[in-house]
């Protein structure tokens, strides 16, 4: 097979070789699981551009329909990593079928130049279009909204997706309008003999690929260090133990907390929890053992905690539970919660049981930060481990 444009060709192909080459180097075998999805949308790139020049080996068809479906599985690829990126949206169903689809009916109809042609370009355009709709509709990060959600506020920079969301953008959105225009033609005018076919639209997609796919790499790289200051600014945040937030992000986040419940008059209570005995449990199974109970334990309060509730690490043994829209019966269900979960995994994990005591106070007017209910559920909690240890008190004028 003979390409109209040999250089245009050349580029493509060693462009997107090096934009593969240059993602694992800056970014590793296995950066993020968003990320690999970026080197399998540059890679698949390269491979159907290396496809296309088998075609000129002979079994044109074959190495033709391959091609295709190198490109439809590459934009599939880009579409898997922005959900993961991005707020999923809908899609999933033509990303999993286009690469299947529509090689095969582009296969099938091969010697259709112009039904061919319309028709792989018609659906990659599809697929471009997808992207694009995830791109620009509004979202919040998916892969980092965990991380985000935990984190205090100066960590918010690293969850800015506009900038590298705009590059990428600009790369996929003429991509779009160049296929369009090229499918249209194939479908109404004159059909090609692929998409390298003579024709100024075939050298204008041809410039279109190489934008996009410079932009493409460049956007891959930004999102996927967002993503990695993001993780960075987290793991400040965060004791390394248990995986909860430390006294620090715990403080900082409660201000929000707090600022939002009074706004919205709603109900906030902060619970105390404190493992029993966890002097004689580092003395018997050692610092190993000490550390695998806290771990257990978070686990559990991790488990057990409602959405939009915030959990953190305020003391070698102690943890701090605030209590978004809570009614007075909230630490108790909590409370319930917690011991039935560390009754079920205690034993077999730890290979004896665990307990904790529990203090809890409800927001008040006159508080004036989280210093303020610490006070009195730290009151709560020395009655509470005053009268026998393994229960829950509140703070003075609640009833439990």
């Amino acid at each position: 097979m003979q390409f109209d444009n040999p250089t245009l060709f050349n580029l493509a192909l060693l462009q997107a070789l090096s934009s593969t080459a240059l993602l694992l180097l800056l970014m590793g075998w296995r950066p993020s699981p968003a990320a690999e999805r970026g080197h399998a949308f540059m890679g698949l790139q390269a491979l159907g551009w290396l496809l296309l020049a088998g075609a000129n080996l002979g079994h044109e068809r074959l190495w033709l329909s391959l091609a295709m479906a190198a490109f439809s599985a590459s934009l599939s690829a880009l579409w898997w990593a922005l959900q993961r990126w991005l707020k999923p949206h809908p899609g999933r169903a033509l990303a999993l079928l286009a690469p299947l689809l529509m090689p095969l009916i582009y296969g099938l109809q091969f010697e259709d130049l112009g039904f061919r042609a319309a028709w792989a370009l018609y659906w990659l355009s599809l697929q471009l279009g997808l992207l694009v709709l995830c791109l620009v509709l509004p979202n919040k990060s998916a892969e980092l909204h965990d991380i985000l959600s935990k984190a205090p506020p100066e960590a918010g920079p690293s969850s800015d997706t506009r900038r590298w969301r705009s590059v990428l953008l600009a790369g996929v959105l003429p991509l779009l309008m160049v296929c369009l225009w090229r499918a249209s033609s194939a479908a109404f005018g004159a059909g090609p003999s692929s998409l390298m076919a003579p024709g100024a639209a075939n050298s204008a997609l041809a410039l279109a690929v190489l934008w996009g796919l410079g932009m493409a790499a460049l956007a891959i790289v930004l999102a996927w260090r967002g993503e990695a200051e993001a993780e960075l600014a987290h793991l400040a945040q965060t004791d390394r133990l248990t995986g909860l937030s430390d006294n620090r992000a715990f403080a900082a986040r409660s201000v929000d907390m707090i600022s939002a419940a009074r706004r919205h008059q709603e109900e906030l209570a902060l619970m105390l929890l404190e493992i029993d005995n966890f002097k004689a449990i580092e003395a018997e199974h050692g610092a190993a053992g000490a550390e695998r109970a806290l771990a257990l334990f978070s686990s559990c309060v991790q488990a057990q905690m409602r959405l939009g509730d915030l959990a953190g690490r305020i003391g070698a043994e102690n943890f701090g539970l605030l209590m978004d829209r809570c009614e007075l019966q909230g630490p108790q269900a909590m409370d319930q919660r917690l011991r039935n979960a560390l009754n079920a995994r205690a034993q077999a994990e730890l290979g004896y049981t665990l307990n904790f005591s529990a203090g809890w106070a409800k927001l008040r007017h006159g508080d004036r930060n989280i210093d303020d209910l610490m006070r009195r559920a730290e009151t709560a909690l020395y009655e509470a481990k005053r009268g026998g240890h393994g229960q829950l008190q509140a703070e003075p004028g609640l009833e439990t």
